[in-house]
């Protein structure tokens, strides 16, 4: 049955800008419980078929001639008003922005609501997951470490972690602390984001470093990846004999007074004012054929277990930090007076500098040259250079930047798995109105533009469904049993109850419903996050399965697990 649609009028955003130097992603307390249903789903449908065309991405425009700019209160009113029509046009539930200029705060604010099936506002200090924006923090605990003489930035990894391995023996000897923040390991985009959502825990994740073949050669390329960061955890934790959550507490947010700000899986659980996870989806409205038919959004709240709690936590030095508006443009700040609160020194400006300074060439093309630095973006385009970071976690979209030119800083938190166009957009925005550029409506290109690609998506999958062999499931029987993959990751059992198949994995014990999806193919959700597996069989219909394969996501599926 499907689940009924409300249109929502109001959303929360909170935008948080932030002016003074310098300058890219869920939740329960059980992570065994299974997801609540979606109570409301919120749809918005276009008036006419929108065609498939190639996506292109949108050229930062060349500088037009200044003109005077307004005061902060003209800025701040046509701000305030471009937040409302981008929250509406990206449908975004909740969203919280603060700005920061001249070294004070002069807008924090909450727009709609924290849960769409609820009525509660978003405000200033509500708090939201911020994902890879919490990169940065690690970054800045590092560099305190630094400065206390505690680590050196071309000291080597394996000099301070005895037990660290990689697939690579000469890049793991001579890996050196500079290189692990900056993603040019050698280990692939994203390989072992997921590795979490079974179970498996930071020592885990850390043990399995060894398995992962390099995808391009040691500082050879740039390719953003999460899992490294729990090696500058465990350099952190080695050093000061504290927790990698105790130090982000006691040497940023206690100093920033970021009062609202929490860590983890646990922390987001625990607290009061606090925004609720939505998944924000592409889906096919009036259809006229197979290849025609009007875009539709569609909005849904999540609960339980979709949130991936537990990945959360795992994943968190690299992007577990929760946080408000209000807390995180103190935090903009503290970057604006490179590394200093109130006056007083809590990073030496010579490592604030270090940690700005690009190091990675992320992009570049005739318009701008981005690189990538200790956990921040650096953009230098024609007319301005610009420090920022998003965040994607399961449900939530962040956007932390500064210009220091401008003295100028912008937190957007948004409650929806939204692209990052709606946060760039009213980054854009921002900059332009204190240069004084003429109005650009960076929203509606960059929503149409994603729209295009997202169909381009659809027809493709359209394609693929047309193309594929339908193979008939293999009988249940033969497919359970216990599978082991070794000490490292465990054994695997699959049961069948009734007419359903299960299986439980991992080091947590957690037990989901297997799903077929064609021939010896199912698939199976943890954590949030949804695994195919691959039962081998010899095709004779009554031998059971030997082995199971279970794919992680980006390559890294370790190989198969054998029957017991």
């Amino acid at each position: 049955m499907k689940t009924p649609l409300i249109l929502i009028s109001s959303l929360t955003l909170v935008f948080v800008l932030s002016i003074s130097t310098n300058l890219s992603a869920q939740t329960n307390t059980n992570p065994q419980t299974t997801k609540s249903p979606v109570k409301q789903t919120v749809t918005q449908t276009a008036k006419k078929p929108v065609a498939a065309k190639p996506v292109a991405k949108p050229a930062l425009p060349v500088a037009p001639p200044a003109v005077a700019a307004p005061t902060n209160e003209q800025i701040i009113k046509e701000f305030e008003s471009y937040v409302g029509k981008v929250q509406k046009e990206w449908m975004i539930p909740g969203m919280a922005v603060s700005v920061m200029k001249d070294g004070k705060l002069i807008f924090a604010k909450g727009f709609g609501v924290k849960d769409i099936n609820g009525k509660l506002p978003v405000d200033e200090n509500t708090v939201f997951q911020i994902g890879s924006v919490s990169k940065s923090f690690t970054a800045a605990v590092m560099a305190s470490l630094v400065d206390e003489g505690k680590i050196k930035w071309d000291d080597t990894v394996k000099n301070i972690l005895p037990d660290f391995k990689l697939y690579d023996k000469w890049v793991e000897e001579n890996i050196q602390v500079k290189d692990i923040m900056i993603h040019r390991t050698g280990i692939k985009g994203q390989q072992g984001t997921y590795i979490p959502n079974l179970g498996y825990s930071r020592d885990d994740v850390y043990k399995m470093f060894p398995l992962l073949k390099p995808g391009y050669s040691f500082r050879g390329a740039y390719e953003y990846n999460n899992i490294t960061f729990i090696i500058a955890q465990k350099i952190i934790e080695k050093l000061t004999g504290k927790s990698w959550e105790d130090n982000v507490r006691e040497r940023v947010f206690m100093h920033l007074g970021m009062v609202n700000s929490t860590l983890n899986g646990d922390g987001f659980l625990a607290a009061k004012n606090v925004s609720v996870p939505h998944e924000l989806s592409y889906e096919k409205g009036a259809i006229i054929n197979d290849t025609t038919w009007t875009d539709s959004l569609s909005i849904k709240a999540m609960y339980g277990e979709e949130q991936a709690p537990f990945w959360l936590t795992v994943v968190g030095p690299a992007g577990s930090v929760v946080s408000s508006a209000t807390d995180m443009a103190k935090y903009i700040q503290f970057h604006l007076d490179k590394g200093k609160v109130n006056g007083k020194e809590v990073i030496s400006r010579k490592n604030m500098n270090y940690l700005h300074r690009g190091q990675t060439i992320t992009s570049q093309d005739s318009t701008r040259t981005t690189l990538y630095g200790q956990c921040w973006f650096i953009e230098q385009n024609s007319r301005y250079r610009l420090y920022f970071h998003t965040g994607t976690t399961w449900g939530f979209t962040t956007l932390a930047a500064f210009v220091p030119e401008l003295n100028l800083g912008l937190v957007v938190l948004v409650n929806s798995e939204a692209p990052d166009s709606p946060r760039y957009a009213l980054m854009r925005r921002l900059i332009d109105l204190y240069k004084g550029y003429p109005t650009k409506d960076y929203s509606n290109e960059y929503f149409e533009n994603w729209k295009k690609s997202e169909k381009e998506g659809a027809l493709k999958a359209v394609k693929q469904k047309k193309e594929l062999v339908v193979k008939p499931a293999p009988d249940k029987a033969l497919l359970t049993g216990v599978y082991d993959k070794g000490e490292l990751f465990g054994k695997a059992v699959v049961t069948l109850e009734g007419e359903d198949l299960y299986i439980t994995v991992g080091p947590q014990g957690w037990k989901h419903k297997l799903t077929h999806k064609n021939g010896n193919d199912y698939t199976f959700r943890s954590d949030g996050h949804g695994f195919p597996i691959t039962f081998e069989l010899n095709g004779d219909g009554k031998t059971p399965a030997t082995s199971i394969d279970i794919n992680f996501g980006y390559g890294e599926n370790f190989g198969k697990w054998n029957r017991l």
